[in-house]
């Protein structure tokens, strides 16, 4: 606690003081905030980004006139660190407290309320004083069940996440009961984290991060390894875990990838779902066929056609002349060049709804195409046998000209024997 006596009365007097006994409290050492400690906090442990912190303060200008107080409200104020929602001098000040710590800072005007002031409180362009005690923070909650808690060690480049589906690229340290049992760099896909081994709540805290961020993760057992326990970590039952996370990289999924994943979510906890009567049963299963007709879409748009194929194939199995799923099949099938099955489920698709023209049109489509196929094949054919004949006519030209060569070659020799001959007869 401080009374009126501990402030100086006069804007000079308090310039001084805290230039002899005050610490920059600034990263660029520009003395816009400066720190004088009163009173040390109980434990060397300090707020992180994004923190929630509670605090008690008195604002007063230099000559001493208090403007603010949160102890005349009888009401401590909690805020999280960073996130601009208190003056920029408070998320530096709180930064370098301790808990139970009590220090004044003096703030420059561009670090608390600028050229404009606060009407009727505090004059432009004002140097102010706060007296900040620190009573709690703790890290910030990413689900609403508590149970993954982050703190923030250092702070990311920028404001994009990486989106579900996204290739994060992270170091990983994580810790039980004080015994580091994972170390490694690991590349994985937002929402599959657990292919590789890693944690939900390390998955789970992936949307939250930027590039270059260095986060602490307390994750009760749901979000780590549950009731099962890791025995290859040795790590048993409903343990509480703690994960250092690096995002070293990412690349953003687009947002038909990012659907997928989300589809592919619904459907697993769907079919988790056992459901209280014949009503509730029809429901889920309807939820089940509407997420496999959406993850057909979704697949056909990435050009994943074996993938929209077998999505079809599960409602198919649901409801066998459901409209959408026969027609999304009959596309996959077409955009695979698989023409006789693109035009018999585009049949099935007239059978349930002879007014479809969709279909109609994509039944003349692949009649086209296999017209195309086949005159491409034909020409590809006749082209074939053309250079099959070409190279026929060739050798039998090459070998006529080789024989007509070897028969000249052996009259010729005739020729020479006939006339040594009639050389060696006597006359």
């Amino acid at each position: 606690m401080t009374t009126d006596q501990d402030l100086p009365m006069d804007c000079q007097s308090a310039t001084a003081i805290f230039a002899a006994k005050g610490i920059d409290v600034t990263s660029s050492k520009d003395q816009g905030v400066i720190k004088i400690v009163k009173r040390q906090g109980v434990d060397g442990e300090q707020p992180m980004l994004q923190d929630r912190v509670t605090v008690h303060y008195t604002g007063r200008l230099l000559n001493g006139k208090k403007f603010d107080c949160s102890r005349d409200r009888k009401q401590p104020f909690t805020f999280s660190v960073g996130k601009g929602q208190v003056l920029k001098a408070w998320d530096i000040g709180v930064l370098s407290m301790q808990r139970g710590e009590l220090s004044m800072f003096l703030c420059k005007p561009e670090y608390a309320y600028g050229s404009n002031g606060n009407p009727n409180k505090i004059p432009p362009e004002s140097s102010v004083v706060f007296e900040m005690e620190l009573l709690k923070f703790e890290g910030e909650a990413l689900t609403s069940d508590g149970g993954i808690i982050r703190r923030i060690k250092v702070k990311g480049d920028g404001f994009a996440n990486p989106n579900d589906g996204a290739m994060v690229d992270v170091h990983l340290e994580g810790t039980c009961d004080g015994r580091l049992f994972d170390c490694r760099d690991v590349t994985f896909v937002v929402g599959e984290a657990e292919d590789k081994g890693v944690p939900l709540g390390v998955d789970r805290a992936m949307d939250n991060m930027q590039k270059g961020e260095c986060c602490i993760l307390y994750m009760k057992p749901k979000y780590a390894f549950g009731s099962e326990g890791k025995p290859e970590y040795k790590i048993g039952p409903d343990k509480d875990v703690v994960y250092e996370v690096t995002l070293k990289d990412f690349k953003r999924a687009g947002r038909h990838y990012q659907a997928v994943i989300q589809y592919q979510r619904i459907i697993t906890w769907l079919e988790m779902e056992c459901g209280i009567g014949k009503e509730q049963q029809k429901k889920i299963r309807d939820f089940i066929l509407t997420s496999h007709l959406n993850l057909a879409l979704c697949f056909l748009r990435l050009k994943e056609f074996s993938q929209a194929v077998d999505s079809c194939n599960k409602v198919i199995e649901l409801d066998g002349s459901n409209e959408k799923a026969l027609y999304r099949r009959g596309e996959a099938h077409l955009l695979r060049n698989e023409f006789s099955l693109a035009i018999a489920d585009f049949q099935q698709v007239l059978q349930v709804n002879p007014s479809n023209r969709a279909a109609r049109a994509q039944i003349s489509m692949c009649q086209n195409k296999i017209k195309e196929h086949h005159e491409h094949d034909k020409k590809t054919y006749a082209n074939m046998f053309q250079k099959f004949a070409e190279r026929d006519a060739k050798t039998r030209k090459t070998k006529r000209i080789r024989d007509d060569s070897t028969r000249s070659s052996m009259n010729g020799e005739v020729g020479i024997k006939r006339r040594r001959r009639s050389q060696d007869c006597p006359s």
